[in-house]
């Protein structure tokens, strides 16, 4: 198990996340934070730290956001486990899921 961003971090990358990760296992995509599945240790030191509470773990995901499981999963294929989100550039595209998503405006 580990933890997945959700929808409410679409388009507002916060990054407060980042700073309070122990392991360095959230990477930014274009309009999304990712959290690598294969490196979280599922602290949940990140969880508390978002202001949009986009963070869930895994099994507590609301229904209708489902699909970010998936995307944080799928995102990190071709990338692996490098071992630690500040060793690579940003993510070059997001999840198909999250390319798709309507693009949310600023508040």
């Amino acid at each position: 198990m580990t933890y997945v961003i959700a929808q409410p971090c679409v388009d507002v990358k916060d990054k407060a996340c980042i700073d309070e990760c122990p392991v360095d296992c959230i990477y930014e995509g274009p309009r999304k934070m990712y959290i690598n599945p294969d490196e979280c240790v599922d602290c949940g030191a990140c969880e508390p730290v978002c202001p949009v509470e986009a963070i869930f773990y895994e099994d507590s995901l609301p229904v209708e956001w489902s699909p970010y499981r998936t995307a944080d999963q799928e995102v990190f294929i071709p990338l692996g486990a490098p071992g630690g989100a500040s060793s690579v550039p940003p993510l070059a595209a997001d999840h198909p899921v999250v390319a798709s998503a309507p693009v949310s405006e600023p508040s």
